[in-house]
């Protein structure tokens, strides 16, 4: 098994990667239960593409007008680049995210040069802005791997980041940290995203140790208590005129912030997520993901709809919503509409490739 733990150790006492070098890195992860099924682990990838498919056709649109044009959207939208059916299809978040676990499979864990060339080596839908500049730092400039990653705190490295688990199922150890860090600064190197991505990876390994829906406020502070030293003191603002709270410091402490005051007043998620704009800034989409996974996490369905429905940036929010209520969930617990027209592409035409590449990681890691 690959081990990436000095390589981490590195980066960390030169300052090549933005991390706090907090002891949870070298924590323990614990054994998964004998008793869990794979079915929870096809359920946390399958919830990745389907969230992502059933909010790429209206992505970035203000809730209230989606929703006055489209009415509540619990089915994929028909799409263009499907003769028009309603299937569902990816955008960057699938493409991004089975590509990395095309590439873990391939070298049977995390070697970030690979995935760095991965990562770039086929056309991407809706690519975004640092996901352009990174690829002109890889490619155009010839920079190394570790050099490449744009001081970002946008959400493309953690709507990528649960495959990272896979390697690990049958062996945890600190390696899962250290790998989820190095596989987030490849195309973000910032401390809000990589301590988020550090943060969810964990995130994923606990919700698949639980037999049952956590209690409320499980999932903001089991994914805040790394995520806060890991971030340290870094800052950040709201960038939207329409957010009328004031802050100026980590994620962190505005996410541990809003989703409690937000919990506290029984808020609905559209009127949460509007307060703080769910956009594709860290700043937004954390506390996005974590209030809907805390309020509607015991039901994946509604999870994933209310993220579609109420947040801006609603492919990538409800594709990481969707990872993680199919961690704790499980395929058969995902609509059976949903599985059944999930094309399953991560090109143009390669239908069933999502589907293909889950049953491969079953036979890497787990069988």
């Amino acid at each position: 098994m690959i081990d990436n733990r000095d390589r981490l150790q590195t980066l960390l006492k030169s300052e090549g990667i933005w991390l706090e070098p907090d002891a949870c890195l070298e924590r323990d992860p614990g054994p998964l239960p004998s008793s869990l099924a794979f079915d929870r682990i096809e359920g946390m990838l399958l919830g990745l593409a389907i969230g992502d498919s059933l909010g790429n056709t209206t992505e970035s649109q203000n809730p209230l007008k989606r929703k006055a044009n489209r009415g509540e959207i619990r089915d994929y939208q028909p799409h263009p680049y499907a003769g028009n059916q309603a299937v569902g299809l990816p955008s960057d978040d699938t493409q991004l995210a089975f590509w990395s676990l095309e590439q873990l499979i391939a070298d049977k864990g995390l070697v970030p040069q690979n995935l760095a060339h991965r990562l770039t080596s086929g056309q991407i839908f809706g690519m975004g802005q640092t996901m352009r500049q990174f690829l002109v730092h890889f490619k155009s400039k010839k920079r190394a791997w570790d050099r490449s990653g744009v001081p970002s705190a946008g959400n493309g490295a953690l709507m990528r980041i649960a495959p990272v688990l896979l390697p690990h199922l049958r062996n945890p150890s600190s390696a899962l940290y250290a790998d989820a860090a190095l596989a987030a600064m490849i195309t973000h190197n910032d401390p809000a995203s990589n301590a988020a991505c550090v943060a969810f990876v964990h995130l994923l390994w606990q919700a698949l140790q639980l037999e049952q829906p956590p209690e409320r406020g499980w999932w903001t502070r089991t994914f805040l208590e790394v995520m806060t030293p890991l971030e340290g003191s870094s800052r950040y603002s709201p960038r939207s005129p329409l957010v009328k709270f004031e802050h100026d410091g980590p994620v962190s402490v505005f996410a541990a912030q809003r989703v409690s005051e937000a919990l506290a007043a029984e808020s609905s998620v559209l009127d949460a997520c509007e307060s703080w704009h769910s956009g594709a800034y860290l700043l937004e989409t954390v506390p996005s993901v974590l209030f809907i996974l805390d309020t509607c996490g015991h039901d994946p369905e509604e999870a994933i709809v209310r993220a579609v429905n109420d947040t801006r940036d609603n492919d990538t929010i409800a594709s990481i919503v969707g990872t993680a209520v199919g961690a704790l969930h499980g395929a058969q617990a995902l609509p059976t509409r949903w599985r059944e027209k999930l094309l399953g592409r991560t090109t143009a035409d390669d239908d069933g490739r999502v589907q293909t590449l889950i049953q491969e990681a079953r036979q890497t890691f787990w069988d």
